[in-house]
């Protein structure tokens, strides 16, 4: 059986943060370095450019590890890497080519493996919510940050759906504009992917 905790140790605990700073912070504040994240927008609104630029962003605090499984290692991959200068964090970030999720999870299991994990698409993954949740506990050290198809302004799907209410920090892209509809949100409250567009788009 697990410890019960009291109140008081809940509020001694000294959590792992993400100590963001400037627009980041003003986003989505200091979230937790561990858990889940669901990141969610329909097409042509900047959810790919604000993937990467999150990876980017991510590599000053650890290891990032993009599974992308819908466009793999090809052209469409390459050119987003060039414009965001993925290079220049080639020792904090790399691509896995279609890696099968039990793979991923097992290089997950390993010593110095990555710290952060991004699975574009949760759809691609073919995960039921069950599968989701065994993911999930069996990675509990890590941050999952899974990329979803949108169904209007929610994830597409039962099971993404589901990973949505489950997640600690949920972010809907639109209008090149990222938002924190979660547990985590900064004094803002929104991420600004391309700011002279967002600015054009929401009228600010």
């Amino acid at each position: 059986m697990k410890r019960a905790y009291s109140a008081t140790d809940i509020i001694n605990m000294k959590k792992e943060i993400l100590p963001f700073t400037g627009s980041w912070y003003d986003a989505f504040g200091t979230p937790e370095r561990y858990g889940t994240w669901i990141i969610w927008g329909n097409s042509a609104n900047g959810k790919s450019s604000f993937v990467m630029q999150l990876c980017k962003e991510l590599t000053k605090f650890g290891k990032v590890a993009y599974n992308s499984l819908e466009e793999g290692a090809g052209l469409t991959m390459q050119e987003t890497l060039l414009r965001h200068d993925m290079a220049s964090v080639s020792r904090r970030f790399f691509l896995l080519d279609c890696e099968p999720i039990s793979d991923l999870s097992e290089r997950l299991s390993r010593r110095k493996s990555p710290d952060f994990v991004v699975i574009d698409s949760f759809q691609y993954t073919q995960m039921s919510y069950k599968d989701y949740i065994d993911f999930k506990e069996k990675h509990r050290d890590k941050l999952l940050i899974f990329v979803s198809h949108a169904d209007g302004k929610n994830p597409d799907g039962r099971s993404a759906k589901k990973v949505r209410y489950d997640a600690s920090l949920k972010v809907y892209v639109n209008g090149f504009r990222a938002f924190s509809l979660g547990r985590f949100i900064g004094p803002v409250g929104h991420y600004d992917i391309w700011p002279e567009k967002a600015t054009e788009l929401f009228g600010e």
